[in-house]
């Protein structure tokens, strides 16, 4: 007979299920509330930090120092929201754990960047206005720079491991909207660090490298981005700058006609051999075909060296395009019988200046008139912190490459950006898209690019696509309405008006080419090892409105990673850099 009273076993099931659901909607409500404070925190660190950028560069340091308070305490309590045990626990679940794992490590990372990188960077501030650099009338004041190497030093390296720490959170894994905010601070965090880097980086360098400790010579050559090659363009103009104390000098200019083609050519690496064959060596225009700026910075040197017999400090590589963006710190600028702003100078230097001065000695003078007007310009006329803004977009877009003849300096340069070295991988994998013109005249002004990376499994091998599209944008009629030393009229073989072009494709490192077409149709390609990169190299001639299609897959180690970019030659429109879903080649 019944009691009227369940098992005890039945009892205690039920109360078990009812504690746990009740602990699950605690739970829920806890994280839920911390959630939305975490959230709102993040936010506010996000508008403070936009603030705070524009006040450092205005040096604002009162505003800064008040942003900079903000952005701390709501960094620390978002961290403080999301690293109790329970939200721990949350992150361990199947779908939802993601979501909470990457606002817990976005609030962590705000966290440590607030604490351990703005505080030196503000320290750094108040001993130099990071808006100039402390340049005044031509002359860097370099007196600043050893009390302000250590805290950026401390700075950079706190948000080089916070990039770090921000590529590995997998936005893939989360909700869109959370996607996109994990984007956006990694986006924000890797332009922080290589902002601070630049800057940690000049602090260690400027002194020595401007003469601070003996004077010093560099070697500066500009790149012509009208005839592409790897680093920017042919070498057009040439010149010899003097740096002492602090002050930058324009000694000595020369044209590449002041550099005969070498019966011997000066040694160059195996892999630039077999891209370029002995042309690097043999001609001074051909030296920035080299992929490698540190092989390429020395060959430059030395041609100089050799010609001249002045020792050289470094060298210093700038594209034609940069000069739009010191033009826009300077004003217009005025040279032979032209007058050039930031919207017309462009134009003007890579195509205009080749139908109004045909002749190429003139041309010559032309454009070293230009070079030393724009120097002149840019060291005595522009505000400082429009010449750093300047200087900074145009490093950004690889358009200046530095090499110094000092090992210290030099190990300090080829890790950077600036330093023009081929990419390691690390956190983020890289590929690249090398251009080198073989028309023999000036049509890449009329050059554009689309490259596109795809990442998945083919054959059920990791695997990494990259497409490149190359396009010949000139007139119709470029053949006969363009001026011969543009089109190269037929000289190189090339049909006037046509455009012949080496692509060179490099993969991740480790991985090997698994197929190779273009146009949809197998091709013949020369192949290159760039270090531990496989690069495969193939000439497209493309007449005036068509395209070609070069695609290149990649596997094994390195390949299929989902960081993965693009690195490219810069060009004077800026390739369509995109990510699409894989399509398998058959």
């Amino acid at each position: 007979m019944s009691d009227g009273r369940l098992p005890v076993r039945r009892r205690w099931l039920r109360w078990t299920i009812g504690a746990i659901v009740t602990l699950v909607v605690l739970a829920i409500g806890w994280v839920g509330i911390r959630g939305i404070g975490a959230v709102n925190d993040l936010q506010q660190v996000s508008a403070a930090s936009s603030k705070l950028k524009q006040a450092i560069g205005q040096g604002d340091l009162d505003t800064a120092a008040t942003l900079s308070a903000r952005i701390a305490h709501h960094a620390r309590s978002a961290h403080d929201l999301t690293s109790d045990p329970i939200w721990s626990g949350f992150g361990l679940l199947p779908w939802l754990g993601p979501n909470f794992s990457a606002v817990s490590d976005v609030a962590e990372i705000a966290d440590d960047v607030a604490s351990d990188a703005l505080v030196p960077v503000l320290a750094a501030a108040e001993e130099l206005d990071l808006a100039s650099l402390g340049l005044s009338g031509g002359v860097v004041d370099l007196t600043p720079f050893a009390q302000i190497e250590p805290p950026l030093a401390e700075a950079s390296a706190t948000l080089t491991s916070a990039e770090t720490r921000a590529l590995d959170i997998d936005a893939g894994a989360t909700i869109p909207p959370l996607a996109d905010a994990v984007r956006e601070m990694r986006s924000a965090v890797t332009q922080a660090a290589t902002v601070v880097g630049a800057l940690h980086g000049a602090s260690a360098l400027l002194p020595s490298m401007l003469g601070g400790e003996g004077p010093r010579n560099y070697v500066l050559a500009m790149q012509n981005n009208a005839e592409l090659r790897s680093s920017g363009g042919i070498i057009g103009a040439i010149a010899l700058l003097h740096a002492e104390n602090g002050r930058i000098t324009l000694v000595q200019q020369a044209s590449t006609q002041d550099f005969p083609a070498l019966d011997t050519p000066i040694p160059l690496s195996e892999s630039t051999v077999a891209l370029f064959e002995d042309r690097p060596g043999r001609y001074l225009q051909n030296l920035t075909s080299i992929p490698d700026f540190t092989e390429a910075g020395p060959a430059i040197a030395t041609r100089w060296q050799n010609r001249f017999g002045q020792s050289v400090d470094g060298v210093i590589a700038v594209d034609a395009v940069m000069t739009e963006d010191l033009i826009a710190a300077t004003g217009p600028l005025a040279f032979g019988p032209f007058t050039a702003t930031e919207d017309t100078v462009v134009n003007l230097l890579l195509s205009e200046i080749y139908a109004s001065v045909p002749d190429p000695s003139a041309q010559d003078e032309v454009f070293s008139q230009a070079a030393g007007a724009l120097l002149s310009a840019a060291l005595t006329e522009a505000a400082p912190k429009d010449l750093v803004a300047a200087l900074a977009e145009s490093a950004d877009e690889r358009r200046i490459r530095i090499w110094s003849a000092h090992e210290d300096e030099e190990a300090i340069l080829s890790a950077s950006t600036l330093g023009g070295a081929l990419p390691e991988d690390g956190p983020q994998t890289h590929v690249g898209v090398l251009f080198n013109d073989t028309t023999g005249g000036k049509m890449d002004f009329y050059a554009d690019a689309a490259i596109t990376t795809s990442i998945g499994t083919c054959d059920g091998e990791p695997t990494t696509q990259v497409t490149v599209t190359w396009k010949n944008d000139a007139p119709a009629d470029a053949g006969t309405a363009l001026p011969p030393y543009v089109t190269a009229n037929g000289f190189y073989g090339v049909p006037a008006g046509s455009t012949r072009t080496l692509i060179t494709v490099y993969g991740p490192e480790g991985a090997t080419p698994s197929h190779i077409d273009g146009d949809g149709e197998e091709i013949s390609v020369q192949t290159a090892l760039l270090g531990s990169r496989s690069a495969v190299q193939h000439e497209v001639l493309v007449a005036p409105g068509e395209s070609s299609t070069i695609t290149v897959e990649y596997q094994g180690t390195g390949a299929g990673e989902r960081l993965t970019v693009v690195d490219h030659t810069p060009m004077v429109t800026a390739p369509d850099v995109s990510r699409e879903q894989l399509r398998c080649a058959s």
